[in-house]
């Protein structure tokens, strides 16, 4: 099963682009199953435009909401399981250990 892989932009899915990139294992050179769009110009604009946006909001949180924020990231990075770390060990040749102990 091939996975497409679509630019996420202030909360909506994009694929404007018609450029898609192979994701490699970074240790053989062989293609993975996940593939992804290449951004427009376009989408890369409207990515800087909304990252502006959110941070005109964001800069006005206080600490505390800050570390709420940034621990239900890491919630939700953790959430991901094995497969998430499996496949970043493919396109990165780190151990599976290193990348435990950084998402920790």
């Amino acid at each position: 099963m091939n996975n497409i892989g679509h630019n996420f932009i202030a909360g909506t899915r994009s694929a404007a682009g018609d450029k898609v990139l192979k994701s490699l294992n970074a240790s053989t050179g062989e293609a993975l199953t996940f593939d992804f769009f290449q951004a427009t110009e376009q989408e890369v604009n409207q990515a800087v435009e909304a990252a502006h946006t959110a941070f005109k909001t964001y800069r006005h949180t206080s600490p505390e909401q800050r570390a709420l924020f940034l621990e239900s990231i890491a919630d939700e990075l953790d959430a991901l399981g094995e497969d998430f770390l499996n496949t970043i060990s493919q396109e990165t040749a780190l151990p599976i250990a290193r990348l435990q102990g950084e998402r920790g």
